[in-house]
């Protein structure tokens, strides 16, 4: 089974790589953006039988840092 999991900054939290490429946007003459949340995506294969708490668990312990990320998961 695949998965896709994406992690994103919790609200509030600060996003210093999201300003930079905010800057380089406008430096690059593009002024019609008025924020960027910069994240990632981790994409998984695992074995079809993995439980949805087993996955829960690898986000929880090592893809996301959920003091200050969220993450959602998505089934391919």
């Amino acid at each position: 089974m695949k998965l896709k999991v994406f992690v994103t900054l919790k609200p509030g939290v600060l996003d210093p790589q999201g300003r930079a490429i905010h800057h380089a946007l406008g430096s690059l003459g593009f002024d019609g953006v008025q924020d960027v949340r910069q994240g990632k995506l981790i994409e998984l294969e695992v074995a079809d039988d993995t439980g949805d708490a087993t996955i829960d668990g690898m986000c929880r312990k090592l893809l996301a840092n959920t003091v200050i990320e969220n993450y959602r998961v998505e089934k391919a």
